[in-house]
């Protein structure tokens, strides 16, 4: 069995982040959740990447209200 290769990559700027977490509800892979341990300068808990698993879709960006708190990366594809 050979794991998948992530097709994306996203950054979430905690400093931007809100914490509504319309980005979680909204990734169809659910590859974001609260961070446990930070809190930003403006109180609350961000939204974090988890790591691995990113399509690229851009669903996280377009549900954020906030401008500049998400980014996301489409990779591009490798050669077999």
């Amino acid at each position: 069995m050979t794991d998948k290769l992530d097709r994306g990559r996203l950054e979430i700027s905690a400093d931007e982040c809100k914490g509504c977490g319309l980005c979680i509800v909204a990734c169809p892979v659910q590859v974001i959740e609260f961070s446990k341990t930070v809190i930003n300068k403006q109180g609350y808990h961000p939204a974090q990447y988890k790591g691995s698993g990113c399509t690229g879709c851009g669903t996280c960006f377009y549900a954020c209200p906030e401008p500049g708190a998400v980014t996301v990366y489409r990779l591009a594809k490798q050669a077999q």
